[in-house]
């Protein structure tokens, strides 16, 4: 059993509750106008480890972990690579640290809903609150991350959901009331969060020879961040 992984993170604060250990998987089933790691989108990329030497690493940083504290599967789409994300985080419910799974919500089969029995905690993407905006942009439907976030109400998994924030495609006040009801809906979301949309990515879109699609998109400023943020308190 083996994982091809784009890369690791020792000490991520951003990505899940406390001090984590995130794992970048590699490729990824969507293609995200917003996309910061177009690096990660092939899917025989990457380098292949097993869940043992991942596990091995993760060992190493276990004592910043805190209480709250972990692993974090990301990516890419770690639910591309279900079976690698299953064995790695029973390795680590084994070892009693925390697994939280950084996902889109775009892929659901009985490989994902195993995997789900040993994550404790999920960052989910809810990139839109309609159909259209969500096809266009992403390459999915908003149906598929909504069927995904039932099933984590079901198995009562915590979950924050996520939304980058991007001038003219979803920084609404009608957009954020819908994904304020979405999370009021599910007694599993215990928060939301929204973040601005960056551009710092450009030079990974230009070292690829590939167009970055909202290159001329401006980023939010903070006031509008803490305007819209406003709507979900």
């Amino acid at each position: 059993m083996t994982g091809r992984i784009h890369s690791f993170q020792s000490l991520g604060t951003v990505d899940g509750p406390g001090v984590r250990f995130v794992v970048f998987l590699q490729g990824c089933n969507l293609r995200c106008k917003c996309c910061h790691n177009p690096d990660t989108w092939k899917v025989n990329d990457g380098k292949e480890y097993t869940p043992e030497q991942v596990l091995e690493k993760v060992l190493r940083f276990r004592e910043y972990f805190g209480e709250n504290g972990g692993i974090t599967l990301s990516g890419g789409e770690p639910l591309l690579q279900p079976e690698f994300a299953y064995e790695l985080f029973s390795l680590c419910k084994e070892e009693r640290i925390n697994t939280c799974l950084d996902t889109s919500g775009s892929l659901l089969n009985p490989s994902v809903e195993k995997l789900l029995s040993v994550v404790d905690y999920v960052l989910l993407d809810i990139k839109y609150t309609n159909d259209i905006s969500y096809n266009e942009n992403a390459g999915c439907s908003l149906s598929s991350a909504l069927d995904f976030l039932e099933l984590l109400e079901e198995k009562n998994i915590k979950t924050t959901l996520r939304q980058v924030i991007i001038p003219t495609l979803n920084d609404t006040e009608e957009n954020i009331l819908k994904l304020k009801e979405i999370a009021l809906s599910h007694k599993c979301v215990v928060k939301t969060e929204l973040l601005p949309f960056k551009k710092i990515c450009q030079s990974k879109y230009d070292n690829m020879g590939i167009d970055f699609p909202l290159k001329d998109t401006d980023e939010p400023s903070r006031a509008k961040m803490e305007y819209l943020n406003s709507f979900l308190k």
